[in-house]
């Protein structure tokens, strides 16, 4: 089975899952090099939209709760931005996106045909209010931000002693045996403690 195959009826629903899988394996070789730096390399002020690797992948993270909260009806809403860096260190954060990206994996697994097009409510704010959207549209939403954002550390990532990763060898079949061993890590971290 490649990431991209599902046993799941609905196309769009098993390219969530295939997504959502992509995105675990690509944090996991993104974290792997930041692992390698020192706290204050991972801190040090970087050109980028967010300036370091720190806040941008803590902006990832948050967000990603964001709209999880959002999708799961959750209630938190902006609170989850009261504090823009909960994690300072890398091994912190890495620990709380793997948890993250496992809960989205199981999201979009339990997905059934009709609930692509259930109302998502997100909380935009006083000024703006409640923003209804669909759980079809809220998906790809947050894998572009995420993408968008990888990109970013990526590139910071060409500033530091840590190697940038390879991160687009996830989907193609010719592709399987550079991501093998990182799939079965992803398992082993996702099966039950």
């Amino acid at each position: 089975m490649t990431p991209s195959d599902s046993p799941r009826a609905n196309p769009l629903a098993a390219h969530f899952v295939a997504m959502a899988r992509n995105n675990a394996w690509s944090n996991l070789r993104l974290y792997r090099a930041c692992l390698t730096l020192t706290d204050d390399a991972f801190a040090e002020r970087r050109v980028s939209f967010f300036p370091s690797l720190q806040l941008t992948l803590n902006h990832i993270l948050l967000v990603d709760r964001y709209y999880f909260d959002a999708l799961t009806g959750g209630g938190e809403g902006l609170t989850i931005f009261d504090d823009e860096l909960p994690y300072s260190r890398a091994a912190d954060l890495w620990d709380a996106q793997a948890r993250s990206d496992q809960r989205l994996i199981t999201f979009c697994e339990s997905l059934a045909d009709g609930d692509l097009q259930r109302d998502v409510q997100i909380d935009r704010g006083p000024l703006v209010g409640i923003q209804h959207e669909a759980v079809g549209s809220v998906l790809p939403h947050m894998f572009v931000h995420q993408i968008h954002h990888r990109g970013q550390v990526h590139a910071m990532l060409s500033g530091t002693t840590a190697a940038p990763p390879q991160l687009d060898e996830f989907f193609l079949a010719a592709d399987a045996p550079l991501r093998t061993a990182e799939l079965r890590e992803l398992e082993r971290m996702s099966a039950p403690r």
